[in-house]
């Protein structure tokens, strides 16, 4: 029970922060909205892992694991979804975003030699880009204005997600989550400070209420925070329950687009996000196997 709860939890935590950093967006650029979510969640990060005693990374393979999980995990995804959302309704941006776990059985099968892609995976595989191809509609990607490539800056943000994934086996196992999530994030400010203030300029200061709490929001709840709660998560019920939050974050960040920002989506996203789920509930298997074992 104490695992639902948190992944219900999560769920709405990162569900949430869809509509946050949309909020942040109306003040802030997204290279300095990206600062503002890896800057401060790395530094709570670091208090926890200080309170915690655990111990400090050392070695340079370590660092190199950071630095390349701050890149895959967090600067090159964010970057392109705060772009993206510009542009895009937070809800397709969601729904878009559930794409990371298809990807993720791809470049796994591709990379990893025990993550062999099964024929049901594979299933789950074709109905997922079949649902990412209806959700961003055939028509859209053709005309290739702003709108089509700020879906596709949001779907190579899902794909670097995956490859962050391979990323992680290879140069981060054995760290404690706290350790993991603090040093990646370390690395990614230290990349996108230059980088924002090369590109953007120095940060605006003087901020709107609003836009301060949104910063607080995704960066400490929906980044500090939620990192932890999901290595808590993946603790008690295992890393199968990825997938089950994919699928929950969309249908909550679609609800607050819709009631906050008076945001609708065009019916093909809903039938493409259905899709999506059908795949991810196929590659995941569990509810199948409880199908045919109550048969």
């Amino acid at each position: 029970m104490t695992a639902w709860l948190l992944l219900l939890l999560l769920a709405l935590i990162w569900g949430g922060s869809f509509l946050s950093i949309r909020i942040a967006l109306d003040e802030i650029p997204p290279l300095w909205t990206v600062v503002h979510r890896v800057l401060w969640a790395a530094l709570v990060l670091w208090v926890a892992v200080w309170w915690t005693g655990a111990a400090l990374p050392r070695g340079k393979r370590v660092w190199i694991g950071f630095a390349g999980m701050g890149l895959l995990n967090n600067v090159i995804p964010f970057s392109l979804m705060a772009w993206g959302q510009l542009f895009i309704p937070t809800g397709l941006t969601s729904i878009l975003n559930a794409a990371t776990a298809i990807f993720g059985v791809v470049v796994a099968a591709v990379l990893l030699a025990d993550e062999r892609l099964s024929g049901r995976k594979a299933l789950g595989v074709l109905l997922g880009f079949a649902g990412v191809a209806t959700a961003i509609g055939l028509r859209n990607l053709l005309s290739f204005d702003v709108t089509s490539l700020a879906q596709i800056a949001v779907l190579a943000g899902t794909l670097s997600y995956a490859f962050a994934g391979v990323w992680a086996r290879h140069y981060l196992s054995g760290l404690t989550p706290q350790v993991a999530a603090a040093g990646m994030l370390t690395a990614s400010s230290v990349v996108m400070v230059p980088l924002a203030m090369a590109v953007e300029g120095p940060p605006d200061t003087d901020l709107a209420l609003r836009t301060i709490g949104a910063v607080a929001y995704y960066s400490l709840v929906a980044t500090a925070a939620a990192y932890l709660i999901y290595y808590r998560v993946l603790a008690l019920a295992g890393s199968g329950n990825l997938l089950l939050v994919t699928l929950l974050i969309a249908p909550v960040a679609i609800v607050l687009g819709a009631v906050v920002l008076g945001e609708s989506l065009a019916p093909q996203a809903y039938g493409g996000f259905a899709l999506l789920a059908l795949g991810l509930i196929v590659i995941d298997g569990r509810l199948i196997d409880r199908l045919h074992s109550g048969r």
